[in-house]
């Protein structure tokens, strides 16, 4: 019954994607992480302007699930296991994946890696992060913003709730600080996918 609702959940996210890149010969996959505020949203599409990538964001694809998120720990375990397969699947197609998700856990992302250990995809991590002070001015200026419906509603209340969560990335991975110029760190981790 579980496995019926997951295979649901998973083509219910994949039918609202829209358009897909065009596969790949070797696909990549790059995971996000970070805290809400802190640009996670924002680098994804940079990075998807430059190389041809699906992004999965997961304030938007929640909302395909439950389009009354509460979000519940029920609710989460269930969205990101529908997207690590969706991600999975993705791969398998030779299309490029963005996961653009708080990915604070450890574990949780080691299933990422294992997934595109397993595919032979290449791998690329980015940890997001911004003085707290600019993240509290982004959060509240996004609760005030009028084109804000389809994404996060993440306020300072769930930043401070889920900061000590924060778990450290234990692969080589990128750490960018949204309040400072990210081109340099685009035009890196392009050169590094490509390669």
């Amino acid at each position: 019954m579980e496995d019926e609702r997951l295979i649901r959940d998973v083509q219910r996210l994949k039918e609202g994607l829209g358009p897909l890149p065009a596969p790949v010969s070797r696909p990549a996959l790059i995971i996000v992480s970070g805290l809400p505020g802190t640009g996670k949203s924002y680098l994804s599409q940079k990075l998807a302007e430059r190389l041809p990538f699906i992004v999965l964001e997961t304030d938007a694809l929640r909302k395909m699930l439950f389009p009354s998120p509460r979000y519940t720990a029920g609710e989460s375990y269930r969205l990101f296991r529908a997207c690590h397969l969706l991600i999975e699947g993705l791969l398998r197609q030779g299309i490029r994946v963005i996961f653009d998700a708080t990915n604070l856990v450890e574990r949780y992302r080691e299933r990422l890696y294992h997934v595109a250990d397993q595919l032979g995809a290449k791998l690329a991590i980015v940890q997001v992060e911004a003085p707290p002070e600019l993240v509290r001015q982004r959060l509240e200026e996004r609760a005030l913003s009028a084109h804000q419906a389809a994404r996060s509603e993440a306020d300072w209340s769930v930043y401070e709730k889920m900061r000590p969560t924060v778990q450290r990335i234990r692969r080589n991975h990128f750490v960018v600080d949204t309040s400072e110029d990210i081109t340099p760190l685009i035009n890196k981790i392009v050169r590094e996918l490509r390669q």
